[in-house]
């Protein structure tokens, strides 16, 4: 696990309090998701009641709350 991983999830976490979905396009959080495999980058989301799309070849990459598995 990449040590900075903990406070992208916070960060993602906080946006997506207020936010339908949060755009991973910063260089530095970029690079923290491109270390992971896409298994990796999906269990990460899977975990956190997220889910994840790639775009533009993996230059970003957006997170959206999964209401398949957030409770009502």
């Amino acid at each position: 696990m990449h040590p900075d991983l903990p406070g992208l999830a916070a960060k993602a976490a906080e946006v997506l309090s207020r936010r339908s979905e949060y755009v991973v396009t910063q260089p530095a959080e970029l690079r923290i998701l491109r270390e992971m495999s896409d298994a990796e980058v999906s269990d990460f989301a899977k975990n956190h009641g997220w889910r994840v799309i790639r775009r533009l070849g993996g230059r970003q990459i957006e997170f959206y709350n999964d209401a398949s598995v957030r409770p009502l």
